[in-house]
């Protein structure tokens, strides 16, 4: 016999996740305002971060030394209220000093497990492409299955466990690029640009006022765990007409076929920009995406993912040039 269905229940259960939802992008969207009391004129790099928040996806951070990229990833964990921790990469630093490690424990006559610094939140691996591969490669798992195997047995990691990495892009020398496979695991790469001149004046200003950039005091957490969950939730119920989930394969189609590149984006980076692209609709307050959204998305989604010819690097290209000449070139639904 069929059991009857309290509408009741479900609408005020309806109403309780659309409240929640509210709630967590108002909260989201405070943090511009948070983060922006300590760094100056980084509000398109901070957007990028809480849209990885939202997809449980990982971020490169690129910029050249200077731009505040460590102290954007810890004022941005503070107003967030997770658990943070920092690993600076260095070229002796070992895998089982991120992972953690069994260590003999003379008291018990046993070997018990100390975890590392990757069970957390939010991880600020600076200098990622300053340690060799074999550490690296240790963070692999971490990301994409969020735990950590040790002498054959698995450690789950907390949710949410975010990576956030940094690289300088003007540094070689005792450095090790990370490889395609690696890099293909963060959903994002977003580039730190310099402040602009009105901006840069206004840092100073700050500076010469006292401002300490160790001092996050002034920093108060405006949204937690459970908004990123909320938020999480509804932004998997953003609506995707078929015609944009067909025009964000074509995107990613073009990109295997430009004559530009060796390495088109795979079928991975297709999901990671409908995911990126969902979660910016709901941020922007709808619940649809728009070839817009796509748009917008595609360079930071998409900009790590891709690999140049020798001779279109040589003729001066870049990721981003050859991705803004497909957006141009392939139609866009209306």
């Amino acid at each position: 016999m069929n059991q009857p269905v309290d509408l009741d229940k479900d609408a005020a259960g309806h109403e309780d996740a659309l409240a929640a939802a509210d709630g967590a992008r108002a909260a989201l969207t405070a943090l511009r305002g948070e983060v922006a009391k300590t760094v100056v004129g980084q509000d398109a790099v901070v957007t990028g971060l809480v849209i990885a928040l939202l997809c449980r996806g990982h971020v490169l951070l690129e910029g050249v030394p200077g731009t505040a990229k460590t102290l954007l990833v810890k004022t941005l964990s503070r107003a967030l209220d997770l658990d943070f921790k920092r690993v600076q990469f260095t070229p002796d630093l070992m895998p089982g000093d991120v992972t953690g490690s069994l260590i003999y424990d003379n008291r018990t006559a046993e070997f018990e497990f100390r975890e590392g610094p990757v069970f957390t939140n939010l991880l600020l691996a600076d200098e990622i492409n300053r340690t060799p591969p074999k550490t690296q490669a240790s963070l692999l798992e971490a990301m994409e299955e969020r735990q950590v195997s040790v002498e054959g047995a698995a450690r789950a990691l907390p949710d949410p466990f975010v990576v956030c990495a940094t690289q300088n892009p003007v540094e070689y020398e005792g450095t090790y690029p990370l490889p395609e496979a690696q890099l293909d695991r963060f959903l994002v790469k977003l580039t730190v640009p310099v402040p602009t001149r009105d901006e840069e004046i206004a840092m100073l200003q700050r500076h010469a006022a006292g401002f300490d950039p160790r001092d996050l005091s002034q920093v108060r957490p405006v949204a937690g765990a459970a908004d990123l969950a909320a938020g999480q939730a509804a932004v998997r119920t953003v609506h995707l007409d078929p015609k944009v989930a067909a025009y964000v394969v074509d995107l990613c189609r073009a990109t295997r076929q430009s004559p530009s590149l060796a390495l088109g984006v795979s079928p991975r980076g297709a999901t990671a920009l409908l995911a990126t692209s969902r979660a910016w609709a709901w941020l922007s307050g709808r619940d649809y995406v728009t070839p817009d959204d796509v748009k917008a998305l595609a360079r930071p989604t998409l900009r790590h993912r891709v690999q140049l010819r020798p001779e279109a690097e040589l003729e001066g290209a870049t990721a981003d040039g050859v991705l803004e000449g497909i957006l141009a070139h392939v139609p866009a639904p209306r």
